[in-house]
Parts: C-alpha cells; structure tokens; sequence
C-alpha cells in the first residue's frame, strides 16, 4: 500500500521531520519533503526524497507546493504537519508581533496547509493528518507562555478536525514528543535569554535558560528516530490511536499532570527547573 501513497513532510531539513523521511522512504512511500531553505535538503535528496521550498506562512509557497504534489503524484495521502519552533520569554516580555509569528508558524501555517490537502483526501475518501504537538500541549513550563498556547491550541484544533473529517476516510492524529534531542532546546533557550535575561524577570529566566541548554547537551533525550517510528506505526495504522506520547519523560510527565493539582504542579516544576 505504502508504495503508491504520497507524504509531505514539513520542516523536514532536521530533527523529527529528517528522521521521518528516512524512515519513510525506507518503507517505500513517495516522500515530499519542505523546507525554507532547500539547500538544507539536499542529502534527503540523494536518498529519493523530493525537496519543496515552503515557508508554512507564504501562502504562494503553500498553495504552489501543493499543485506541484498534484500534478507529479495527483495529490497528498499523507500529510505530517511537523514544521515549528519555540519561542521562549516571559509573556510580559515577549513582543506581540513575536507572539503572532508563533501562532503564525505553529498554527496557522499548519492550518492553511491542512485545508489545502482536504479536497483531495475527501475525494479519494482516504487521508491520514498528522500533527506534530508536543506534551507541552498538555502541560506547561516557565517561559514558555505562547509555544504552549499553540501547542493547546493544536490539540484542540486536531480534535475538532478528527471528528469533521472522519466520516471522508481521513484519520487526524496527534504526536506528542516529550524531550527530544534535536536544535529545538538551544534556539528555545537563546530566545529565552534573548527577551527575557535583562528584565524583570532576568535572574529566573537566566536560571531556566541555563537548565534548558544543560538538558539538551546532557545526551539523556530521546532521538528524533523514536518519534520517527511511531509516526510510521501511526500512518500504516489500519484504525490509528488520535494521539501517540513517546520520548524522554513524555509518560511520567503526562500522568503527574493528570493527577496532580495545578498547585502541586507548579511546584514540580519549581523544583525541577
């Protein structure tokens, strides 16, 4: 099956989106893989992937990547919805402007992108979405006020959109990474120390900064590989689950927010950050 279906990966240059590819090809899929800088996919070419320059919020990139897909392959199958970053600074500080560039990115460049797919998946009545979250949809940490207000409003977003198009065929599925060992963390922790290291909020930002890149050079995380194979388990899937939790921390993490107070909490996280 797997052989004649179509994927497109977002932000597929590094990280969970690289590893993907790989593990997509490997398994006999067409793989379309985007990038901003499609330079940066160039040895994801050499192993039959096809690069697509998309920045997910240029509508022209969006719209011309996607007639491209249709007129080579006739159209998505599989859409992995993993491009996105965060943007880390106390809510007081960060600019809105900022604000709504992570919005820009994490939802509503995934949200065009998505709407563009469905036609084509409503009329071949068969599609698999998956979106790329992170358990920082469901929790919340310091610092990170706005890259959790999108990830929330991604698992929202994605249930609303399971039960719309369930009834074309197409199956919507959430992924939540728990600590992976990609660029993620640095770019975090220099946008952390970037906005908030000279304010108010100057000491507990530097300290949580400093935290953040000690964990994502500490070599304990989880490989993007892992995330990788259960988005392949999740796309071969007969009936996949709506949501998938994988990597370092992701289970503890999920059940103590599950059953603790929001109180009891905020303390962890005090005391682990």
């Amino acid at each position: 099956m797997q052989g004649s279906k179509v994927a497109l990966i977002t932000g597929a240059s590094s990280g969970i989106g690289e590893a993907t590819a790989k593990e997509l090809l490997k398994e006999g899929f067409v793989v379309y893989g985007s990038a901003r800088r499609v330079n940066k996919l160039d040895e994801l070419k050499k192993l039959g992937m096809i690069p697509i320059q998309m920045d997910v919020t240029v509508e022209e990139d969006l719209v011309s990547g996607i007639r491209t897909i249709e007129e080579a392959h006739g159209g998505v199958d599989l859409l992995i919805n993993n491009a996105g970053y965060g943007s880390y600074g106390a809510i007081e500080d960060v600019p809105l402007d900022e604000a709504r560039r992570q919005f820009e990115v994490n939802i509503f460049g995934l949200a065009r992108l998505t709407q563009l797919v469905l036609p084509g998946m409503r009329k071949n009545r068969w599609g698999k979405i998956v979106n790329i979250s992170s358990i920082g949809g469901k929790i919340y940490t310091p610092f990170g006020g706005w890259y959790h207000a999108t990830k929330h409003a991604l698992e929202g977003l994605s249930d609303c959109l399971r039960i719309e198009t369930a009834p074309f065929g197409i199956d919507v599925v959430v992924v939540e990474p728990g600590g992976i060992e990609t660029e993620w963390g640095a770019i975090s922790a220099a946008n952390l120390e970037k906005t908030s290291a000279g304010g108010a909020y100057a000491e507990e930002a530097t300290r949580v900064a400093k935290g953040m890149s000690e964990m994502y050079s500490s070599g304990k995380l989880s490989q993007p590989s892992l995330i990788a194979k259960v988005i392949l388990k999740a796309v071969t899937a007969k009936k996949p689950r709506t949501r998938y939790a994988a990597g370092y921390m992701s289970g503890m993490t999920l059940t103590s927010r599950r059953l603790l107070t929001d109180r009891m909490f905020d303390s962890m996280l005090g005391s682990m950050m």
